[in-house]
């Protein structure tokens, strides 16, 4: 029995995010930017300790990028609702490619110095808090809303699938060209960072062809106002606040141990050393971009399903954590971390969309800025603090977090709000909007 192909087709294209113009534009010219962008994270530490040699300069480097990043997030909100995703995600992509291409090219000429990188962090750091509000809010507005779990899978494993592979390919492109010698290894992370805005144009290209959709500001008024609407938005939502808890709940009882305790795990027990620890972290990373490739192509849960499911999610990735206490194998480390993982990807991918959908558009922007703050911000205290438990036991850091997290889920589940959160009206998205002329 033979199909139609003249009515097939059009369905499938109808449930297939790719078959959009603007969300495939996106696409493209997001994964080959966040590949370019782990070409800079392998070359900037690299260049740190290339001219300065010192632990204290490449740690200075970092946090100029993570602290403006931080603390300039919320008002990258505000901008998104007032300038639309697609114009800010344009101007912090100009910047940032204008910031790469100049410290790149002078490493290349061997000109490079310390107070160029650290203005180079201070810049970039500044640029991401603008972009990265613009990236979570963009999706919705380019598809249709029965295809945007689907869509953020395809663009949240790209970027996973990316992380796995470019420190690699990076660290060889730096090593192939800079050969031994301080100058010719130079020369190699200014290829690398040349790369990487390569890269920026790429996107740059790609976002203009999308075609702007019709945008009126939003976040008029101060910034503080506007982003006190924001909070007023979020608090007003039992649900949406129980679900940005339970996020921030795993950026601290999770990324802390993970972050701390999987090097450390590797380095007292497992004979393989730093090889485990890199087996491990790919494991994680190979879970997770599997658990986002299963929330794109299987079918959601049944909105009466989806917080039970959500939360259990998140529980087995609390479960994983303590799981790693005891371990003294590599194989089952990873096979651990592996499950984790999964699960982690395919809950954040259920829970992204879940919250996209119940954010008006208008306050887009200023509510993903909140998220990702919140998450931003507890990441450095989650490892300062597991660093200092795990001097004192491994062993209970990673039974303590793990488990902690995992009760700290199911307890969730005795809020109305989480256990129906599939049955809560969408939050008045209205994605593929009319097009408006090109301003």
């Amino acid at each position: 029995m033979t199909t139609d192909a003249r009515i097939t087709p059009p369905a499938e294209r109808a449930r297939n995010p790719l078959a959009n113009r603007d969300f495939r534009l996106l696409w493209l010219g997001e994964a080959v930017s966040t590949l370019g962008d782990q070409f800079a994270l392998i070359a900037l530490p690299w260049l740190a300790l290339v001219l300065t040699g010192s632990a204290l300069a490449l740690g200075g480097v970092l946090a100029l990028m993570a602290v403006p990043r931080a603390l300039f997030m919320l008002i990258g909100g505000v901008s998104v609702d007032r300038f639309s995703p697609r114009r800010v995600m344009l101007a912090s992509n100009a910047v940032r490619l204008v910031g790469v291409a100049a410290i790149g090219a002078v490493t290349l000429a061997g000109a490079a110095e310390l107070w160029m990188l650290y203005a180079f962090a201070l810049v970039f750091g500044i640029a991401d808090a603008f972009f990265f509000p613009a990236q979570t809010s963009i999706v919705p507005e380019l598809v249709e809303s029965d295809q945007l779990q689907r869509a953020n899978g395809i663009v949240q494993g790209t970027a996973q699938a990316t992380v796995l592979v470019g420190p690699a390919v990076a660290g060889l492109v730096i090593a192939a060209v800079g050969a031994d010698s301080e100058a010719a290894t130079a020369t190699g992370i200014g290829a690398a960072l040349l790369a990487d805005a390569a890269t920026f144009v790429v996107s740059l290209v790609t976002l203009w062809l999308i075609r702007p959709r019709a945008h009126q500001p939003q976040a008029n008024g101060s910034i503080v106002e506007s982003i006190r609407e924001g909070v007023r938005f979020v608090m007003s939502s039992p649900a949406l606040r129980a679900m940005i808890v339970l996020s921030l709940s795993a950026n601290l009882f999770i990324v802390g141990p993970i972050e701390v305790g999987l090097p450390y795990i590797a380095y007292s027990r497992l004979p393989e050393g730093p090889a485990a620890f890199g087996a491990i972290i790919a494991a994680f990373g190979g879970g997770s971009l599997l658990g986002m490739i299963a929330g794109s192509v299987l079918r959601p849960p049944r909105p009466s399903r989806l917080g039970p499911v959500v939360v259990l999610t998140v529980a087995i990735a609390g479960l994983g954590v303590a799981a790693l206490a005891p371990v003294q194998s590599t194989p089952v480390a990873a096979a651990i971390s592996v499950a984790a993982g999964t699960a982690l990807g395919y809950g954040n991918l259920l829970a992204l969309t879940w919250i996209q959908t119940r954010i008006p558009p208008e306050l887009m922007g200023r509510v993903m800025s909140l998220l990702i703050t919140g998450s931003v911000g507890l990441v450095p205290v989650s490892v300062a603090v597991a660093g200092a438990a795990v001097e004192i036991s491994l062993e209970a850091t990673m039974l303590i977090a793990g488990v902690g997290m995992a009760l700290l889920s199911l307890v969730a589940l005795l809020s109305p709000a989480v256990r129906n959160l599939g049955l809560e009206r969408p939050g008045g998205v209205a994605p593929a909007a009319d097009l408006a002329t090109a301003r």
